[in-house]
């Protein structure tokens, strides 16, 4: 281990590129641990992606691997190619009985640059492996149908298996799914530690997604299901310290396969004094915001219709969309239309990217009406500022709102949101109450300075083959 700690963080889909909870969670811990040197190592849907974050000085590499690309690849050993389908042969066996297998022969086999694209289909092994999963998973379609989703599903995880990772002491994925892999891979390839932190959890996100979609019918959808399961299970095998935000999700790995011994839950934090340091402003009128991207899983629209039963009951109220518009084009203009033709042209502003503490200096409430999360900072951030909230009841938003039925809603549901509006605004003498505990538990228990600094300690433990303390 070199001077300097050198952290490989592996990312899918979201730092630098895409802004947002985890994103903002990385940046944050890159800056503040500056005596770590951070190498990212991203997985991205397309290249040539614009940064959305100025990359702080410690980020000393970034690799990007753009999971559409095919990378040419040789490897002329027929002998080590034989060897290395048989072991996927052996592999897909216990996949298809449920058991996690091990993979360091096959990635040890497998030299970097090496990609299984073509020689999945050529190697006889191969072939008949596709073949005989088909009938036996897929009678009803197309053969066709079945042979171009497995090779949608496996090519990507065959990218991951033959990149060669930035070399590091420890390796920390912040996802399972493909960055889960590849964090596998480099531990097996490069025999450093592996840590694992999930702000949700990919592998149930992913289902949600796939069930939701008319374009995966069939065994497809069942195996692209499997394949994200087994990815997770995967990386749980495989990690040294597998953390998670709150103890539900903890629960939730362990159901999953994840061994409890090496599972740890840290919260989520925030810079306490950044937002405690807000001065409240009463503004004339009633203030509802809601502070997210405008992207479908914050589900946008339901809060626009939330907006369209609160401003009958509270008519001086005013609404506030506070984050980025650009990651979706498609669903704002959706939103926009339904803003048009609710008739709330005068009272919903989508602010775009802002500084949000000029919005929590005068909300009244704060909303998020997410379908999924895990631990949102937003709501840290609210309660700090002194901002109370109705939310749905999604991840850790239940325990963060004491479980109190007066706030939280079933997502979809803009009744019983706009109810938990109107309590806040019919009960202003309750409300002082419960804005001072909500603000005292934020200061107590989630500083993003102790948060940070307890990654800083696991980074050296693990690094030196020391673990980590409790």
């Amino acid at each position: 281990m070199s001077e300097r700690l050198r952290v490989c963080l592996i990312l899918e889909g979201s730092y630098p590129f895409i802004t947002g909870g985890v994103s903002s969670w990385v940046h944050q811990l890159i800056q503040r641990l500056p005596e770590v040197d951070f190498v990212l190592y991203t997985i991205s849907p397309k290249k040539d992606q614009t940064l959305s974050y100025e990359l702080p000085e410690n980020v000393v590499e970034h690799v990007d691997l753009v999971l559409s690309e095919r990378k040419k690849s040789s490897y002329k050993s027929l002998y080590r190619k034989k060897k290395i389908f048989k072991e996927i042969v052996e592999m897909h066996k216990l996949f298809m009985l449920n058991t996690v297998p091990s993979i360091d022969n096959l990635i040890n086999m497998m030299e970097p640059g090496y990609y299984l694209y073509y020689d999945s289909v050529k190697q006889r092994e191969g072939w008949n492996l596709i073949v005989e999963n088909n009938v036996k998973n897929n009678p009803i379609y197309p053969f066709s149908d079945y042979f171009w989703a497995w090779k949608s599903t496996h090519d990507m995880i065959f990218s991951v298996m033959g990149f060669e990772a930035p070399d590091a002491d420890v390796y920390h994925a912040i996802s399972t799914g493909y960055a889960g892999l590849a964090g596998v891979v480099a531990k097996i390839r490069k025999g450093k530690p592996l840590i694992l932190t999930e702000h949700g959890l990919y592998h149930k996100e992913r289902e949600i997604e796939i069930r939701r979609t008319n374009l995966i019918r069939g065994y497809q959808r069942d195996m692209w299901i499997k394949i994200y399961n087994m990815l997770s299970k995967l990386t749980y095998k495989y990690s040294d310290l597998i953390i998670s935000l709150f103890e539900y999700n903890r629960e939730k790995q362990i159901e999953l396969g994840a061994p409890e011994e090496k599972t740890l839950v840290i919260p989520n934090g925030i810079d306490i004094e950044r937002f405690a340091s807000i001065k409240r402003e009463k503004r004339e009128g009633f203030h509802v915001g809601l502070v997210g991207r405008v992207v479908p899983i914050k589900d946008i629209k339901t809060f626009i219709s939330t907006a369209k039963i609160i401003s009958k009951e509270i008519p001086e109220s005013q609404f506030y969309c506070i984050g980025p518009t650009d990651e979706d084009p498609g669903y704002f203009e959706d939103c926009k239309l339904l803003v048009k033709s609710f008739h709330l042209e005068n009272k919903f502003h989508f602010t775009g990217k802002q500084d949000v503490r000029k919005y929590y200096s005068f909300l009244d409430v704060l909303m998020l009406t997410s379908i999924r999360e895990a631990q949102p900072l937003v709501l840290l951030e609210g309660f700090c500022s002194g901002v109370p909230a109705v939310a749905t009841r999604v991840g850790n938003v239940p325990e963060l709102l004491d479980y109190d039925d007066n706030f939280l809603a079933p997502s979809k549901d803009p009744v019983k949101l706009a109810a938990g509006v109107k309590y806040i605004y019919d009960n202003p003498e309750t409300m002082q109450g419960i804005v001072a505990r909500n603000r005292e538990k934020v200061i107590r228990f989630y500083d993003r300075e102790k948060v940070y600094r307890k990654y800083g300690d696991i980074y050296q433990g693990v690094a030196r083959g020391e673990g980590w303390l409790e």
